[in-house]
């Protein structure tokens, strides 16, 4: 499969599910708006999936991966097999009791990632029950995220990617039906996250046993592919920690600031994750197997070509997507989340929080091609390094800057990292010869920049000079169209300018349309 048809799948995938989420999203600004209960509800949302990233998508995925891979292409599937089976077995064990433990001790761990809730306080007590019942979705996430990536190491990258939806889904129909009969719509979400993580497993159970990919359960035991894992865990784990430690130093400042400042980095963050999630996660999924395969190869020149196309595909998607965030927030969040519990306020700080987010977007999606190039030469401590310095650097930022403007500042430091991120990626990778940058790469990023910004000089323009007053006084169905029309207009300024400036070439399209029939 091509790097090209595989990015398309699981970025078609993503997309669904982000859409879904969209939905979920804004069906929670409605019933939960940015209060005490929507403050203790993202936090019992952000602490599963924090160790999720860490243990399972982060440190374990680019340390398994490869490995996998390498053994696949050199020792055949049988071998490959037994490999996962017995990491499989140590995931569950070491989980299992992890996930016990921090229920059991779940008052002191709100305490350390929320200081600002006061102990005793509705907002901490409230955060501690939620969090002991979505916990349990650690084990069963990190499970699926192992069967993902074994699907995705044979090239059957659409189950995996179709996932999501099925958490999405869970999570609306959690609220549409299960609010009147929980104690409150936050209770009836996190319920939702739990039976999510169940189906979700049972999904890549299936679809693993369908793909009739090897993965014999057996007695954990430590082989040499199991301690070179673990081994690769130990920086990996650091780096993935150092990395998410980020989101929770947000968490953790934002506590302290005025209430409702965690929900409006959250609204915030979920609209800067529909293009970081459909790009980013799209060719880090993508990438990851195909590049370790042609490194174990020796195939340098395959490796570089992948690595260049990557970064290609991000920016061509990423850049206009960050700068149409940034220049008409107020109308998307205005007509997404306003209503219900949520008003015209938060709209108004959540779109300057948007903007913070937004300026770092392409630099995060990119983040992950100049990774995967280190995880896929299964070198995981030079990232950990680059982690380390970025983290640090985003902390400091962090404080300084909500010192100074609030909640804001927190998402602008987010944004100014990212960039700081790719410089030192940059610097490390010089040299490398997968990593080179390519003349077409090097020509069509310079396109993409001014082709986004004339593109964003317009969307502005029609927006303050021509539909704002719909945003003011003009009807939800007036505002609705307004956004449709800024966002077509969008498309179709941005698409025709890349097609003049040859950023997209119709003869490679329909190539890769022949190949996909």
């Amino acid at each position: 499969m091509s790097l090209k048809k595989a990015m398309a799948t699981v970025a078609g995938l993503t997309m669904v599910s982000r859409v879904a989420g969209l939905v979920r999203d804004i069906l929670t600004a409605a019933f939960l708006g940015a209060g005490v209960v929507a403050d203790a509800f993202f936090v019992a949302l952000k602490l599963p999936n924090f160790f999720r990233r860490v243990t399972a998508e982060g440190a374990f995925s680019v340390s398994f991966i490869p490995i996998y891979s390498e053994t696949l292409e050199k020792e055949g599937e049988k071998e490959a097999g037994k490999f996962a089976g017995n990491v499989f077995s140590f995931m569950f064990c070491g989980l299992s009791l992890f996930t016990i433990l921090v229920i059991a001790v779940m008052p002191y761990v709100i305490n350390l990632i929320a200081p600002g809730f006061e102990d005793g306080s509705q907002r901490q007590l409230l955060a501690t029950e939620l969090s002991r019942i979505s916990f349990p979705y650690l084990l069963m996430m990190s499970l699926t995220a192992l069967m993902g990536g074994l699907l995705n190491a044979h090239d059957k990258f659409a189950p995996f990617a179709a996932a999501p939806i099925l958490f999405n889904l869970c999570l609306i129909l959690s609220l549409l039906f299960g609010k009147d009969y929980a104690q409150s719509a936050g209770h009836a979400m996190v319920y939702g996250v739990l039976v999510a993580g169940i189906v979700q497993f049972f999904w890549l159970l299936y679809s693993v046993r369908k793909a009739k990919i090897p993965l014999p359960i057996v007695k954990p035991r430590f082989s040499p592919k199991m301690k070179k894992v673990l081994k690769l865990m130990g920086p990996g784990l650091i780096g993935a920690g150092v990395m998410h430690i980020n989101l929770f130093a947000d968490l953790v400042i934002a506590s302290f600031l005025e209430e409702g400042s965690i929900s409006y980095l959250y609204y915030a963050d979920r609209l800067n994750q529909l293009p970081l999630g459909v790009v980013g996660i799209a060719v880090g999924t993508a990438l990851l197997p195909m590049l370790s395969r042609a490194i174990a190869a020796n195939n340098n020149d395959d490796a570089n070509n992948l690595f260049n196309r990557a970064l290609e595909y991000c920016f061509v998607l990423g850049i206009p997507a960050a700068i149409a965030l940034a220049v008409i927030p107020i109308p998307i969040i205005t007509v997404l989340f306003e209503r219900g519990e949520f008003t015209a306020e938060d709209s108004m700080v959540t779109a300057t929080v948007l903007v913070g987010y937004a300026l770092g977007l392409p630099a995060y999606i990119a983040i992950k091609v100049f990774a995967t190039a280190f995880w896929a030469r299964q070198d995981t401590s030079t990232p950990v390094k680059i982690s380390v310095v970025a983290t640090l650097m985003n902390i400091a930022l962090s404080i300084v800057l909500s010192m100074k403007i609030g909640v804001v500042g927190i998402a602008l430091s987010t944004g100014i990292t990212a960039w700081v991120q790719i410089v030192i990626y940059i610097y490390y990778l010089r040299g490398v010869e997968i990593a080179i940058f390519d003349k077409r790469l090097i020509k069509n990023t310079i396109m993409i920049v001014v082709n986004a910004c004339i593109m964003g000089g317009v969307l502005y323009i029609t927006y303050k000079y021509g539909i704002r007053g719909l945003f003011i006084d003009g009807s939800f169905f007036m505002q609705m169209v307004a956004v449709f029309i800024l966002v077509l207009q969008g498309i179709i300024i941005y698409a025709l300018l890349a097609i003049l400036s040859g950023v997209l070439n119709f003869k490679e399209f329909k190539s890769y349309i022949g190949r996909k029939k």
